[in-house]
């Protein structure tokens, strides 16, 4: 099978089966429980900095320390799904079935997709 520059240059969320769409745009790296949780830790820092500045900055990097700890977690279990997917394919064999480089094209655009998101914040 040819190499098709066209299809390795297609956004990583856009997919073949209608019945597999999903929401526009890529998919949160965490659940929405857990942002909402750390939003409402730094609105009430926000809320209380007038009258407990100190505490409210405490809070605030409360918050951020949770944020940056999920994320990481995220990013790595997302690393390990990626992996899962290509990595145990025979590296001894001398090239990879039709099969194996349909999955090997998903699993780059999605390295790729996540690695753009990631040089952008």
């Amino acid at each position: 099978m040819m190499y098709d520059q066209t299809r390795a240059q297609q956004p990583a969320g856009q997919n073949r089966v209608p019945s597999e769409r999903r929401t526009p745009g890529p998919e949160p790296l965490l659940p929405s429980s857990e942002r909402d949780k750390v939003l409402t830790r730094l609105r009430h820092a926000l809320n209380t900095f007038a009258d407990t500045p100190r505490d409210a900055l405490a809070e605030a990097e409360s918050a951020y320390d949770e944020a940056t700890a999920q994320l990481v977690a995220a990013l790595a279990a997302r690393r390990d799904l990626l992996r899962a997917a290509w990595a145990e394919e025979d590296p001894e064999s001398p090239s990879p079935s039709e099969a194996d480089s349909e999955e090997f094209r998903n699993a780059l655009r999605q390295y790729r997709e996540i690695t753009q998101r990631l040089l952008q914040l």
